[in-house]
């Protein structure tokens, strides 16, 4: 996948491969000793329901990144 700058991604829309809205982007986490990515933090979608992915203590979910198909108007996850 192409290099893409964070600042280009806050706020985005995330899909799921089956076209159903997730939410939009509110940060990503990483591990600072090795620069590895690990979780799309994501305000959920009020019209999401039944999901396999962990929520934080924030309410907000957890997305791995391992779980990103595209990047383009909208971020794609495999669900």
């Amino acid at each position: 996948m192409a290099a893409i700058l964070a600042e280009n991604l806050s706020g985005k829309d995330v899909m799921g491969t089956d076209g159903a809205e997730i939410g939009s982007l509110y940060n990503i986490t990483m591990d600072f000793s090795s620069g590895a990515l690990h979780n799309l933090v994501i305000d959920p979608a009020e019209s999401l329901r039944n999901t396999d992915f962990e929520y934080s203590d924030q309410g907000r979910l957890l997305v791995p990144v391992e779980r990103v198909k595209a990047v383009k108007d909208h971020m794609i996850v495999k669900r």
